[in-house]
């Protein structure tokens, strides 16, 4: 059973580190929007930007690293790779902005269980993205 379970590790290993990284990202971004919106003060689309902006970084040091474990090494090649990273979370970025405005500010639902909500969402299109785009091994 141990080795069972060993080897499904293994096998996923890729998507449960994703899976990890993604709940501390998505929590990261949770807690920034929170704070600067509940706390602070901040309007809703300055503190989603700047809880999107904490979060990209974040998600891209620990996807480059453990998850995808890129090997692409020289500065354009890691310039090339920031910037699809960048580029794909920027379609997801916009899409929870668009589902921030339309649920929490224009029909006035809770921001803070539209921000989760919306979050699920942000998780799979950055998994597809990722894994299909910016860290696809070369072959």
């Amino acid at each position: 059973m141990i080795q069972w379970v060993k080897g499904l590790c293994l096998k996923y290993k890729g998507l449960i580190l994703y899976g990890i990284f993604g709940v501390l990202t998505t929590v990261l971004n949770i807690v920034v929007y929170y704070v600067c919106a509940r706390v602070i003060g901040i309007p809703m689309a300055p503190s989603n930007a700047i809880a999107w902006i904490l979060s990209v970084a974040f998600a891209y040091v620990t996807n480059r690293k453990w998850v995808f474990e890129s090997t692409v090494t020289g500065f354009l090649p890691i310039l090339r790779e920031i910037a699809g990273f960048v580029a794909c979370r920027v379609l997801t970025g916009l899409l929870d902005m668009g589902i921030m405005f339309v649920f929490a500010d224009w029909l006035r639902f809770d921001d803070m269980i539209v921000k989760v909500t919306s979050n699920v969402l942000v998780i799979i299109g950055n998994y597809v993205g990722s894994k299909l785009v910016v860290f696809a091994k070369k072959q």
